[in-house]
């Protein structure tokens, strides 16, 4: 029993400390350091909450890698940069465009609109929780959130812009030239192209939602509804745990997958093939992640499903060859709506930009 374990390791550790006592103070001082364990903010787990906690994990604080630089001064210039419309071609278009952050970091729309009304291929993503993904992407092309931040810049479909752009608009307001010099300290060239995914990366790093089922992990059994638990206990029943697992509940691997409108009209999206070749890789997609998905619509990678009862009842078949009851469906969708988390006050709160100089490029709209 995982007690008896913890209270041998405490009383060893407590004769350890108390070479020369008795054995018996020894075994007294144990018993009040394991009475302390036990108190509340250390409670026993259900048998729930156990197996939840072998396919997932509570959301950790930020999604900074050890050794990566976290000060203020990147983040505040990564938040600036996300939101900002001038690094685009047509001066309109900024990353939160296509995730926004008062919509949990997605645009709402089957596919984004980009420069000149051009339409994307795939649904956006939302951004939040993104950092934790082990690749970027649907196709997972790019390997961090900081390369992706530069792709969107550059698409003639997205931001329609070019390296040189980027750099001249900001290079053309001092504000940005100073930001840039306080967040890259020790660089020469400090305002480089890099450097602005360096720093959106950085802002999205913080982009985490704490849910009511992370503290549910983290062993309040109280967090969630006995409804939400019964849901819970069908999600890992039916095996969609299998796909959703990790911190995001999602956003670690791959899976084959044609939506019904893709099977309806006969065009399938090659997927990850386009990126690796690999024919196993034909219309592969990164699975993603649950946190935040009652908010997140509309679903799958071409937007085509608007209904999360419907979208569930078809992974579920799809991937699981499941037909769910009503009565399933409906318990899983409340679960999922556990995994609704709270969107960082500081993210929320628009930043001021910089104005425009006479040197700073125009907006182009063709």
């Amino acid at each position: 029993m995982l007690y008896f374990y913890g209270f041998n390791q405490i009383l060893m550790k407590t004769n350890a400390l108390l070479t020369g006592f008795s054995t018996a103070l020894a075994f007294v001082l144990a018993v009040m350091l394991f009475s302390h364990c036990s108190e509340p903010g250390h409670r026993e787990l259900t048998e729930l909450q156990e197996r939840a906690l072998r396919f997932a994990e509570p959301l950790p604080e930020h999604a900074f890698a050890e050794g990566m630089t976290r000060s203020d001064e990147l983040i505040e210039l990564g938040k600036m940069l996300f939101f900002e419309p001038r690094l685009s071609k047509s001066g309109l278009i900024s990353c939160n465009t296509c995730h926004n952050m008062a919509t949990f970091g997605v645009d709402q729309l089957p596919v984004s609109i980009g420069h000149m009304w051009q339409k994307g291929p795939r649904n956006a993503p939302t951004v939040l929780n993104a950092a934790l993904h082990r690749t970027q992407f649907w196709d997972g092309r790019e390997p961090d959130v900081e390369s992706q931040a530069l792709m969107p810049i550059l698409d003639q479909l997205e931001m329609a812009a070019t390296r040189e752009h980027v750099v001249a608009v900001l290079a053309s307001m001092p504000e940005y030239v100073e930001h840039f010099r306080k967040a890259f300290p020790g660089e020469d060239e400090p305002l480089v192209y890099e450097n602005v995914g360096v720093a959106i990366g950085a802002f999205e790093r913080i982009l985490i939602t704490p849910t009511r089922f992370c503290a549910f992990l983290d062993g309040d059994a109280g967090a969630l509804t006995e409804k939400e638990q019964l849901g819970l206990d069908v999600f890992m029943r039916v095996g969609c745990n299998a796909c959703h697992s990790g911190p995001a509940l999602g956003g670690n691997a791959f899976s084959v997958f044609e939506t019904p409108a893709e099977r309806k009209s006969g065009k399938s999206d090659p997927g990850r093939f386009d990126v690796t070749q690999n024919p196993l890789d034909k219309h592969a997609f990164k699975i993603p992640s649950l946190i935040n998905i009652a908010k997140t619509y509309p679903y799958l990678h071409d937007g085509s499903e608007w209904s999360l009862s419907e979208t569930v009842n078809v992974v579920a078949m799809d991937m699981l060859l499941r037909d769910l009851t009503v009565e399933e469906n409906e318990l899983i969708l409340a679960f999922l709506d556990a995994l609704t988390g709270e969107i960082p006050a500081y993210a929320l709160e628009l930043p001021v930009l910089p104005p425009s100089t006479p040197q700073t490029p125009r907006p182009v709209f063709d």
